[in-house]
């Protein structure tokens, strides 16, 4: 598996997460909503410290990660990570690796 972090999406989290030098970010699975690759569940964000990364991207000082524990929520898809400048958030997209 694999994740793809666009230089906009990363401007969104420093801003939104109010990131300071080399924190990082983690993405993993959360109960309730729906996505593409899993029902009633979505995908969470928040900061935090890598402790066992099965995917990661570093970019402008800032680790973007998805722990081991939460890879079966991707099943077996990549994480693309883009920005919608028109809504002011980040586009998830799951492509199969």
């Amino acid at each position: 598996m694999k994740m793809h972090i666009t230089d906009e999406a990363v401007n969104w989290f420093k801003r939104e997460l109010e990131l300071d030098d080399g924190e990082s970010v983690r993405f993993f699975a959360k109960y309730g909503g729906s996505t593409p690759v899993q029902h009633g569940f979505s995908l969470g964000v928040q900061k935090d410290v890598p402790d066992d990364p099965v995917a990661a991207v570093e970019r402008n000082g800032h680790a973007f990660f998805i722990e081991g524990t939460d890879e079966w929520y991707f099943d077996g898809h990549d994480l693309y990570i883009g920005y919608d400048p028109k809504r002011d958030e980040p586009v998830y997209e799951y492509k199969k690796g």
